[in-house]
């Protein structure tokens, strides 16, 4: 299932989490990507969240890494330009998360990319849009979840606002800018003709809210954060985690008879549909008390025979042990020759019931440097002469990347947009 994508040439000028997200997506379903990098790799071979590096290796570029090639090349050199264009004259899909404006200055702009490669997909993914006044602030997940509005709508009230201990917005931008190539691709099949795809962060960011803004666009006006269990500011009560005698139990939508007899309360039959709204936290004040009473073992028996959604609050490492995880083939494990044994998030669709599997090991920096190069038809004396120039990097069977050696990527990337 890991060649739906086949015979597709990506061209990835990417860096951070939005963009090598999305073209992990294309790169997981068979599409030959090949990721340009500045000499010593780009910001996320540098850094990773909570310290996480397997022997040096980092493994938040470990993650969006795979099934991809990898070059090193001064792209604001003439030489370097010259090698990126004949790059992008035999591509299918240009993709970048620079700051709208920057590959316009280096001639890199979708008019030029296009009067070039006609049919050529070009994907920008920013933080605002391509156009408009926020166009070159900062594009970041979670400035974008406060910008947004989503940080208002978790928490209980008297909290500050709750922003998320993930990145989802970076994520949803890249699955929609994923999804744009594709069915850019689709068309162009069709019609014979390329286009441009935009996934901005600011979008993403308001399509994960789709249900508390769509009410709040048609005059519906939300609650207000709940002092108890509820976890929207627009569910019926319970909607939420509420404590047990030993740990967290989620309620979720059942109705004042089905509460009655879960609880044997029967005042929870006085409550109408309507009082689940208007008296929500009425009646998570009354749940709150009945649930301390039992164990989560006990409460999940409970609401078993009695038909109330409910899941127990899971640490990781019993998220892991689930046996549905294992199921659904949700963790890719692999051995690489640098990093050691990796395991990552596999590739969360199936196809005809299987996940795509790992073709290409994460490339260490300007591992393909040669390869691609002479697929594009430069010999040995021209590669000698880039290097010598410094348009692409360093042999590098000849001098092995060490991340700790390398320059900062900060210079490079404070440009560049999530």
């Amino acid at each position: 299932m890991s060649g739906l994508l086949a015979g597709i040439k990506v061209v990835s000028l990417t860096h951070y989490l939005q963009g090598p997200s999305c073209v992990n997506f294309l790169a997981d379903l068979g599409a030959d990507v090949v990721k340009v990098e500045r000499t010593g790799g780009a910001y996320e071979r540098h850094w990773s969240g909570a310290k996480a590096f397997l022997n040096d290796v980092s493994v938040f570029f470990m993650m969006v890494g795979r099934n991809q090639r990898a070059i090193e090349l001064d792209i604001q050199s003439e030489e370097g330009q010259k090698i990126l264009w004949r790059l992008i004259e035999k591509a299918d899909v240009l993709v970048e998360n620079f700051r709208p404006g920057t590959l316009d200055k280096r001639g890199f702009d979708y008019d030029s990319v296009k009067a070039r490669n006609p049919g050529i997909i070009y994907c920008s993914l920013t933080g605002y849009g391509t156009d408009g006044p926020s166009r070159t602030k900062p594009g970041q997940d979670l400035l974008l979840q406060s910008l947004s509005g989503l940080a208002t709508l978790s928490g209980r009230a008297g909290d500050p606002p709750v922003l998320m201990g993930t990145a989802i917005v970076d994520q949803h931008a890249a699955t929609l800018g994923a999804l744009g190539i594709v069915s850019a691709l689709f068309a162009r099949a069709r019609t014979g003709k390329g286009m441009r795809v935009d996934s901005n962060l600011l979008s993403a960011a308001l399509d994960l809210q789709i249900e508390p803004m769509n009410y709040h666009l048609n005059g519906a006006k939300l609650f207000d954060r709940s002092t108890s269990g509820v976890s929207s500011r627009f569910h019926q009560a319970p909607y939420g985690v509420f404590k047990t005698a030993d740990g967290w139990l989620t309620l979720s939508l059942s109705d004042g008879a089905t509460l009655a007899a879960a609880f044997e309360d029967p005042q929870f039959v006085r409550f109408s549909k309507e009082d689940q709204f208007d008296k929500r936290e009425e009646i998570n004040a009354l749940v709150a008390q009945h649930m301390q009473k039992k164990t989560v073992a006990q409460w999940e028996d409970v609401f078993a025979k009695h038909g109330v959604w409910n899941a127990r609050v899971q640490s990781y490492d019993e998220v892991l042990a689930d046996p549905q995880i294992k199921i659904n083939q949700s963790v890719l494990e692999f051995d690489d020759p640098n990093a050691g044994h990796v395991r990552n998030l596999a590739h969360p669709v199936r196809y005809d019931g299987q996940a795509p599997g790992l073709r290409r090991n994460p490339p260490t920096v300007g591992q393909h440097t040669d390869e691609v190069l002479r697929e594009l038809g430069y010999g040995a004396d021209e590669l000698a002469r880039f290097r010598a120039s410094g348009a692409i990097g360093p042999d590098r069977a000849a001098t092995p990347f060490d991340r700790k050696a390398s320059a900062p990527a900060s210079t490079y990337t404070r440009k560049a947009s999530r």
